[in-house]
């Protein structure tokens, strides 16, 4: 069978992050875009420094928003549930953008461990790179742990008062907690999860709660929290409990992702080329050794709304210009991409036009794609196996909540 049920908790919660060099540096600042091409095989050992951002202003013409912080557990018992994020980032992802209208889509991550750990927190701030949160997934090692009660205190204040949440009232904005164990309430020089939870109230951010495993006082500690804000609380196996798909649609699709890719033009200053280039290096490298699902995946996030601000990034020529964000004639000769130097007005002009025809082109086969993709897989589940995986449970918490906010929700879960 393609379409199988496996223990992949979390399947795909995690499309979020800042630029991956900042990431690594374990240093969240209010929106920073700055990649790094290699990221670091392991956490560094001391904790995250989490400076306070100023927060994100939504403007009036601008697409309604939906943000979202995962705050997980990454000590060892997690280990399943972490290996299983970053292959299904791009599902969850996909289903939080299918909202009518299309919203913008901000991602962050705490990961959290205990005092005596390699870090108490760690954190990702809101962003729409979530190529970039991939990145930083593939190098997470759970460790640490087996002690009982875990920093989830920490985690929590980090993730409602460190983010970069946005100042607008009608955007969407949510904490998904995920965990299996309960939180240190004997640490007398931290703040605890009733005043996070009344501040997060405060900030209209709702929290739910994800618990792994089945332990009573996990559970018991896991509804409250869920109960004073209005959130969801929902229990998955130890290992999660989500639906793993491969389709025959992948390879094509994966094909024509890449292609997609190859058609981006970074301009701007020589600084920002290079940072973007070496965001696209990394990118590539990574993604040359995943499965086609996976690829599969990215690429029908990437066709919506919402996938354009992952794929094309802040500096991308060949949209800007198509979306009349920018004159070519007007772009300083050193500040145009590789490809353009050298050429006359003429002759850029009839590249870029070339190319953003070819993007078109390549855009519309993965969205008709995607949808017989998703056809194969409805075909074949069952609702409730739907129902019953993470993916749906969280999909149905969000589309609930989500309503307030002028945001519906029709088309079901992307797997």
């Amino acid at each position: 069978m393609p379409i199988t049920m496996k223990p992949l908790l979390l399947a795909g919660l995690f499309g979020l992050g800042t630029a991956a060099a900042v990431a690594m540096n374990l240093v969240v600042e209010p929106i920073p875009h700055t990649p790094m091409a290699n990221p670091p095989q392991s956490l560094p050992a001391d904790p995250v420094t989490v400076h306070q951002p100023h927060g994100h202003i939504l403007h009036p013409n601008q697409r309604p928003q939906v943000e979202v912080v995962f705050v997980l557990d990454t000590t060892s018992s997690m280990s399943g549930l972490i290996d299983a994020a970053k292959n299904n980032i791009w599902s969850i992802a996909s289903s939080m953008a299918s909202a009518d209208p299309e919203p913008d889509m901000r991602m962050g991550l705490v990961a959290f461990r205990d005092r005596g750990d390699a870090y108490v927190t760690w954190a990702l701030d809101l962003s729409q790179d979530l190529d970039a949160m991939y990145l930083a997934l593939s190098n997470f090692k759970a460790q640490g742990g087996g002690d009982g009660p875990e920093s989830v205190n920490a985690a929590l204040h980090a993730a409602v008062n460190n983010m970069a949440w946005s100042q607008d009232e009608q955007t969407y904005k949510v904490i998904f907690l995920v965990g299996d164990a309960p939180p240190h309430m004997d640490y007398a020089d931290e703040p605890q999860y009733p005043a996070i939870i009344e501040q997060a109230r405060a900030k209209g951010i709702v929290v739910n709660c994800i618990q792994a495993g089945n332990q009573a006082d996990t559970r018991k500690v896991w509804q409250q929290i869920a109960s004073l804000n209005q959130g969801e609380f929902f229990q998955v196996e130890q290992g999660g409990n989500a639906i793993a798909v491969t389709t025959p649609f992948d390879e094509q699709i994966a094909r024509l992702s890449r292609e997609l890719d190859a058609t981006k033009l970074f301009y701007g200053s020589e600084e920002k080329r290079q940072r973007l280039q070496e965001k696209e290096k990394a990118s590539r490298q990574l993604f040359a050794s995943v499965p086609a699902s996976v690829q599969a995946k990215r690429a029908e996030y990437n066709t919506k709304a919402a996938g354009a601000d992952n794929l094309f990034a802040d500096s991308e020529l060949v949209e800007d210009v198509a979306s009349g964000r920018v004159e070519l004639d007007a772009v300083p000769e050193q500040s145009l991409p590789e490809p353009l130097l050298g050429l006359d007005k003429d002759e850029r002009k009839k590249q870029v036009q070339q190319t953003a025809e070819k993007r078109q082109q390549l855009q519309a086969e993965i969205a008709e794609l995607g949808k017989q993709r998703q056809a194969y897989i409805a075909a074949q589940l069952k609702s409730d196996d739907v129902a019953q995986s993470l993916d749906g449970k969280i999909y149905e918490a969000i589309r609930s909540q989500a309503g307030s906010k002028g945001l519906q929700y029709e088309s079901g879960p992307s797997f």
